[in-house]
């Protein structure tokens, strides 16, 4: 389970992905897919979260890793590169962007 805190040491990654409302479904199902089958189980995982908009235009993943490296690695194997490329396809674009959590707030 994500733990969103100023404190933490661990590396977030936000990814959002831009699609039509025609291809929202079968790409939350691809992304379910990845992380049920594969990322999850990958070293330095630590949780994620899924989220789409009311228009089903946009989804939004957030994603924690023990390390940068342990996300890297994950992102660089032949598995997640084949994924990526099956999701690619069914969006009009997508990209992980890394972040430090600056502050939070209860």
């Amino acid at each position: 389970m994500p733990d969103i805190s100023a404190k933490s040491e661990c590396q977030t990654v936000i990814t959002t992905f831009e699609m039509t409302p025609g291809t929202c479904f079968d790409l939350m199902e691809e992304l379910k897919d990845a992380y049920d089958s594969f990322i999850r189980h990958q070293p330095g995982f630590i949780g994620a979260g899924l989220h789409v908009n009311d228009a089903q235009t946009r989804i939004a993943n957030y994603s924690q890793w023990k390390r940068r490296e342990d996300f890297l690695a994950m992102l660089r194997s032949d598995e997640m590169r084949e994924r990526n490329r099956r999701l690619s396809a069914l969006c009009k674009s997508f990209e992980p962007v890394m972040y430090d959590v600056a502050a939070s707030f209860d």
